[in-house]
């Protein structure tokens, strides 16, 4: 213990172990009491403890231990307040943001920072550069892009609460437009910004905001694939996905967008296990969709690369890229289709899937689907005998 502090409940503990608890890991109990610690909960510094542990080194240092420095008193939200405050001019609020930035670096000010407002300071001046962008000259523009991707940048970093998110997101959808605009419009660092901040979000948000989300969102994430802004913003956009789309026509939002067609070029690309799973799963999620399917078919490249990532990136990527080939064989199947999963090596992959030591969902959906089809594939050679012989002769 080098810092002691003292929470509302009486405990003290280590300031950076507490804070690396209550932030990082985003918990909101005393670990000893369980007690719920309220936002704004002040970590007092237990002077005595430290000048204990301060004098124990002293008396221990011929042993080579050093003296723990007195620490650094952190701010406090009335210092935070009275910052926001006085940033009422566009030159003020760029020394402000500097200060925030400075004050966020250190774990134990952020949950002080959230506290004092600095969530909804940040959130408007975000809100507000793109609502005024259009009346500025290009050197104005400039100076507030800049002002935009700071303020992005320290939300992004200030590791927000649950009930900081929520609030954001229950503003009539203001904020998550802002953001939209954003990747619209904003450099390529406040795209990856927004993207991400919208991600932690609509995790949270209740199924009535998800199912009003505008089509252009899903146009914007979208893009953040094409321009490949970069990895993490990727990875980003695709658990955003994998949170909206069950949520009333999105599915349909996401195809009109264009995403089926920009996740297999990108699942051609891509071999890290994580973000394989991810793109096969968004498919999944479409292929729900009669439109999902036809734009799989209708992409040179679909039916191949979903089959041939089967039992070569995890069990969950096999099991879902199974499920979209039953998806397609279900109701999609035309004779020509048939054909190309013969010619293309999927039903000869889905053969290998009986044989090898994959789960039982996924050769159970490979099983139901050779059975379906047995007929059309019968003269294939990899079709095991028992399907063909279960199949009606008529």
């Amino acid at each position: 213990m080098k810092d002691p502090v003292t929470v509302s409940t009486g405990i003290t503990y280590d300031r950076e172990s507490i804070e690396k608890w209550l932030f990082s890991g985003k918990n909101n109990t005393c670990p000893v009491t369980k007690q719920v610690l309220s936002l704004d909960c002040e970590l007092t510094p237990n002077h005595t403890l430290r000048r204990l542990l301060q004098s124990w080194c002293t008396l221990n240092a011929s042993y080579g231990i050093e003296r723990i420095p007195t620490p650094k008193p952190p701010i406090n939200k009335a210092q935070v307040a009275k910052l926001l405050r006085d940033a009422k001019s566009p030159q003020l609020q760029v020394k402000c943001l500097k200060r925030l930035r400075s004050i966020a670096s250190e774990n134990g000010n952020k949950r002080c920072l959230e506290a004092a407002g600095a969530v909804e300071f940040l959130a408007k001046i975000v809100s507000n550069s793109f609502a005024s962008s259009t009346e500025e000259s290009s050197e104005d523009e400039f100076d507030s892009t800049r002002t935009t991707d700071e303020a992005l940048s320290i939300l992004c970093n200030l590791q927000i609460s649950e009930v900081g998110l929520k609030n954001l997101i229950g503003r009539n959808g203001e904020f998550v437009e802002s953001l939209t605009q954003v990747m619209r419009r904003g450099s390529y660092e406040s795209r990856a910004y927004a993207v991400m901040l919208l991600k932690s979000m609509l995790e949270l948000a209740d199924p009535m905001q998800l199912i009003g989300l505008r089509s252009e969102l899903f146009i914007e994430v979208v893009q953040v694939f094409h321009d490949q802004i970069s990895q993490q913003a990727s990875k980003a956009a695709l658990q955003l996905l994998i949170n909206i789309c069950p949520w009333g026509k999105n599915k349909i939002k996401a195809i009109d967008a264009g995403t089926v067609s920009f996740l297999i070029d990108l699942l051609l690309d891509t071999s890290e296990r994580r973000a394989c799973e991810m793109i096969i799963t968004v498919l999944d999620m479409l292929c729900q969709c009669a439109e999902g399917r036809a734009e799989l078919l209708k992409h040179g490249a679909g039916l191949a690369i979903v089959s041939k990532k089967i039992l070569r990136v995890s069990q969950v990527a096999s099991e879902r890229a199974v499920r979209i080939l039953l998806s397609i064989a279900k109701f999609s199947a035309t004779p020509s289709v048939l054909q190309d999963m013969l010619q293309l090596g999927v039903v000869a992959k889905l053969c290998l899937v009986l044989q090898v030591d994959s789960s039982s969902k996924t050769k159970d959906k490979a099983r139901e689907l050779l059975k379906l089809h047995a007929r059309a594939w019968s003269n294939s050679s990899c079709i095991p005998l028992k399907l063909l012989s279960s199949y009606p002769a008529y």
